[in-house]
């Protein structure tokens, strides 16, 4: 998501509760980490679904529950989950229900559901955004107490779009309607810091905290709710990113020794499908991708940003997609930069108006047509060019570089910070540019490894990993220049030409953060999982 917060301010995210692990605990990691199936409140959600229909569910939810044995900090080390046992009246068996693990993750902030009350009780330390358009409500019988979170610096030069609430409550609200378990993790995220004012939240804790979640639940098999084997991970934005990554990584040895210190539960972190929404990753090639899409654009103050630096990181960006060797899909052919405009175009962009303008009625398309001139609608289909395209959103998010800047300010930058640095380089071109006289112009030794622990790409390109999942669910706006359009279609190409399932489409006019079909994915999740739900009368 952007997460574009200043370098200048860090908040404390609070003391580490590294006591919960203390010596004089008679608990072994293994009795801490079972799950009680016995300790949940009943209780009962009014959940509204994208047609208008209410559905009434009683659930059962767990309260907050830490999923490693030596937690750094229990508040955000932890899961809850809710199952549901009626809806509509009619009772129903969710032992064998797809899981749908949704984090709340936004901008690699903090997450965490320490005093959530019920389903949904997830959130970021900036919040929840508002609900995007075609996502369902929900009331509930009981009033949920605000999640704990932790102060965020505040928004930095390339700014932060923050969109954990939207895709992902929409989906766990429809989910549970529709007779699936839905657990929730919090993670730790960047801006935490302990009494020493050592950050400990940076890369990799997220992913290993979302991983050390994943074997808790399959570690309970049996006594948790759901079917384990068919875990269905969703996330928005660094959540999607998150999301991509879990699914990409499932039982990479790389991750062994941070998860062995946390005490995680002696089981698989592979997942059986993936949901991403607008995912902010393959970090460390972002900011060429960025300028490749968006370097023609100006920011919303009509400035023009260093085209010295633009044309620098497209060149740096031609090389990293001729490297990456994709096909794209459609039988599109090798993709490179000279015509990935065109497959952009054809395969996602053009499809995508056509679904929007083809669903409005003929006097709402003739307005939209009359005021976007540019589109020639002809045999029920859209046609434009790229560059008209690009004119059409308008302004970019960020300036250049967007995600590794200069003078650090950016949130990436604090996402490698370590120790009581609180932000570094994680790109050459960045570290050599370094604007701060903080840097050695050099990128900091443990970083490259850091990268591959957090980018799904590693996983499906350098060392590709065949326990990854193999079902996913891919989606972004047009509109959302909080990162390259490209980012999400790299992605996806490399997942259809290594065979998987991929369900990858574009929001026209959407922004960052849209959900415009969460109804979709719940179908989708059962298609994948094969689950029929059993309902009583």
């Amino acid at each position: 998501m952007g997460i574009g917060a200043t370098a200048g301010v860090a908040a404390a995210g609070g003391i580490a509760l590294s006591a919960n692990a203390s010596s004089d605990s008679k608990s072994s990691s293994s009795d801490a980490l079972v799950f009680d199936p016995d300790a949940y409140t009943k209780l009962t959600k009014s959940v509204t679904d994208t047609a208008g229909t209410e559905h009434t569910v009683v659930y059962h939810f767990w309260k907050a529950i830490t999923y490693v044995a030596k937690p750094v900090d229990a508040t955000y080390q932890s899961l809850i989950v809710s199952a549901p046992v009626e809806i509509d009246g009619k009772a129903v068996d969710a032992s064998n229900a797809p899981i749908l693990l949704a984090n709340s993750v936004g901008g690699y902030l903090p997450s965490s559901v320490s005093t959530a009350t019920e389903v949904g009780g997830g959130g970021s330390a900036m919040g929840g955004g508002a609900a995007p358009s075609g996502a369902p409500t929900g009331s509930t019988s009981s009033s949920a107490a605000p999640s704990a979170s932790a102060s965020a610096s505040a928004p930095g030069a390339n700014g932060n779009t923050n969109a954990t609430g939207g895709a992902t409550s929409s989906n766990q609200l429809l989910a549970l309607a529709a007779g699936y378990v839905v657990i929730e993790p919090g993670a730790r995220g960047r801006t935490l810091k302990n009494s020493s004012g050592e950050y400990y939240g940076t890369a990799p804790a997220a992913i290993v905290d979302l991983k050390a979640a994943v074997r808790y639940i399959k570690s309970n098999k049996g006594r948790i709710p759901g079917n384990v084997e068919r875990i269905v991970s969703a996330g928005t934005s660094a959540g999607g990113a998150l999301s991509s990554l879990l699914g990409a990584s499932g039982d990479s040895p790389i991750y062994d020794k941070y998860l062995k210190a946390l005490g995680a539960a002696d089981a698989s972190d592979a997942i059986f499908a993936t949901g991403a929404w607008c995912p902010i990753t393959d970090l460390e090639h972002a900011d060429g991708a960025y300028e490749w899409n968006w370097g023609a654009n100006d920011l919303s103050t009509g400035k023009t940003v260093d085209q010295t630096v633009s044309k620098a990181l497209q060149a740096q960006f031609a090389e990293y997609q001729a490297g990456l060797k994709l096909r794209g899909l459609g039988g599109f052919g090798p993709l490179n930069a000279r015509n990935l405009d065109a497959y952009m175009v054809k395969q996602y962009l053009e499809p995508s108006a056509t679904t929007y303008l083809a669903a409005l009625s003929d006097s709402a398309r003739a307005t939209y047509l009359k005021a976007n001139t540019f589109i020639t609608w002809s045999g029920g289909k859209a046609t434009f060019t790229w560059a008209d395209f690009l004119t059409h959103v308008g302004a970019r998010k960020k300036d250049a570089p967007a995600f590794d800047a200069f003078d650090l300010s950016a949130g990436e930058n604090n996402e490698f910070g370590t120790g009581t640095t609180l932000a570094r380089h994680f790109t050459a071109y960045g570290a050599k540019n370094d604007s701060t006289g903080l840097s050695s112009k050099r990128v900091p030794s443990d970083v490259p490894a850091k990268l591959d622990l957090m980018n799904p790409m590693y996983h499906l390109v350098e060392k590709v990993n065949p326990n990854r999942s193999k079902h996913w669910w891919i989606r972004l706006g047009t509109k959302d220049s909080d990162t390259a359009l490209t980012v999400a279609a790299n992605l996806a190409a490399r997942l259809d030409n290594l065979g998987d399932d991929v369900n990858h489409i574009y929001y026209w006019d959407e922004g960052h953060g849209a959900n415009t079909d969460p109804a979709d994915f719940i179908t989708w999740i059962a298609q994948v999982t094969g689950h029929k739900a059993k309902r009583g009368k």
